[in-house]
């Protein structure tokens, strides 16, 4: 990768660090996604500064991102990153036109999320060992995830000061660092003060983790890996499919409410979804639900 495009990847990072309040894993993934713009310019010999690419190599990017296999999605999300970079370029007046703005993404086609139902949720829940202290752990971790619908990252990131046992609430923060106020069950409150109380009082927290509520048995941070893993190995225990990951509390959480009738915008409040549009995949959900079940136990069904 040539000089112009180092420099022009670093400023695209600070950009997106300063002026976009990205997470660290969405920034990450963009700087991925034009390291990956250099790598196949690299690899067909043009040697061509990110300021001079035009809408044919563009065009051929694509082309060659689609035969290395990756899925529409991939492509759609890898594109993103793409276009964000040279509007970053724009913004900058590196360039005059943006080369990214006739180019068309795949199609990804409308998926719906995976999510269990709340049986399998209990079955889930019920396939944890609590004779073990990372048992009583990741109860109270799922608990939570279910309760609150949050994202993996706002969940290993939950401080004991934002989280208020006496009202019912816990403080999060989501994508871009905005942080809401969502309410916790008093299941979920259970389980977390036996954890406080049984598990987290008698480790060894490191300096820095103090007020991190969910904890590894070393005493520091619960990290993203370790509740996939707890997840996993609870699906396989349980007899559940196997691709769940913490999202799927968090669909489950979402299409539970729906299906019981919750109001759209709470709904979307409590996700943190910056536009309603997102949560509306909710109640394409609820359609779905609703026309099975009638066709299951309707006598003309």
């Amino acid at each position: 990768m040539g000089p112009a495009w180092n420099i022009a990847i670093k400023g695209f990072k600070s950009y997106l660090r300063l002026e976009r309040s990205l997470s660290a894993n969405t920034l990450s993934a963009y700087i991925h996604d034009v390291e990956k713009l250099a790598t196949y310019l690299e690899y067909k010999q043009e040697k061509f500064a990110p300021e001079h690419i035009r809408h044919e190599q563009l065009q051929g990017f694509i082309r060659w991102v689609s035969e290395l296999g990756m899925t529409p999605r991939t492509q759609a999300r890898v594109l993103s990153g793409i276009k964000a970079f040279y509007k970053y370029l724009l913004m900058e007046n590196l360039i005059s036109d943006d080369p990214t703005s006739l180019i068309e993404g795949p199609r990804t086609g409308h998926k719906l999320p995976d999510f269990l139902s709340v049986e399998e949720i209990n079955q889930l829940l019920a396939a944890i060992d609590l004779s073990k202290p990372d048992g009583i752990r990741n109860r109270a971790m799922l608990e939570t995830l279910y309760s609150c619908g949050l994202r993996v990252s706002e969940l290993t990131g939950l401080l004991i000061s934002q989280t208020y046992m006496d009202s019912g609430f816990v403080k999060v923060t989501g994508k871009g660092d905005k942080e809401r106020i969502v309410p916790i069950g008093s299941s979920a409150l259970k389980q977390i003060g036996i954890y406080t109380e049984s598990v987290r009082s008698h480790l060894n927290i490191q300096k820095g983790h103090e007020d991190h509520l969910f904890l590894n048995l070393r005493g520091r941070r619960i990290s993203r890996i370790s509740v996939f893993n707890a997840i996993k190995q609870l699906a396989q225990l349980s007899g559940i499919r196997t691709s769940i990951s913490p999202h799927t509390f968090r669909h489950s959480f979402a299409t539970h409410l729906v299906e019981g009738g919750a109001d759209l915008r709470a709904v979307q409040e409590m996700l943190g979804h910056s536009s309603i549009t997102t949560t509306e995949i909710y109640t394409h959900l609820d359609r779905d639900y609703l026309r099975s079940t009638i066709l299951q136990f309707h006598p003309r069904g």
